[in-house]
């Protein structure tokens, strides 16, 4: 299993604008791509600090979802809540419990 995490600053009072657009439409889109395992979002209401981390079967399906645009189609639905870039990690998931 392979863990992409995105780190993303909005502002609090927009934290909710941001959960919503995660929920509505970013999850039900990560759905439809292959190797999609799960997602969560986590936040900071008080900072606007925001962590999405998706579970995805494969490197390589993580990796295939980026090369077909499906990662840049997600960020440019909430580019306008960004207080500064997102970054990118990937992991290998080691653990599960």
């Amino acid at each position: 299993m392979f863990a992409r995490i995105t780190t993303a600053d909005t502002r609090p009072e927009w934290v909710d604008d941001f959960i919503n657009v995660y929920e509505k439409s970013i999850v039900p889109a990560a759905k439809s791509q292959k190797g999609f395992c799960k997602a969560y979002f986590l936040v900071d209401r008080k900072t606007g600090k925001g962590l999405s981390i998706t579970l995805w079967d494969s490197e390589e399906d993580a990796i295939a979802n980026e090369k077909n645009l499906y990662y840049q189609e997600q960020l440019v639905k909430v580019k306008n809540l960004f207080t500064s870039p997102p970054t990118r990690q990937g992991f290998e998931v080691c653990i599960e419990a």
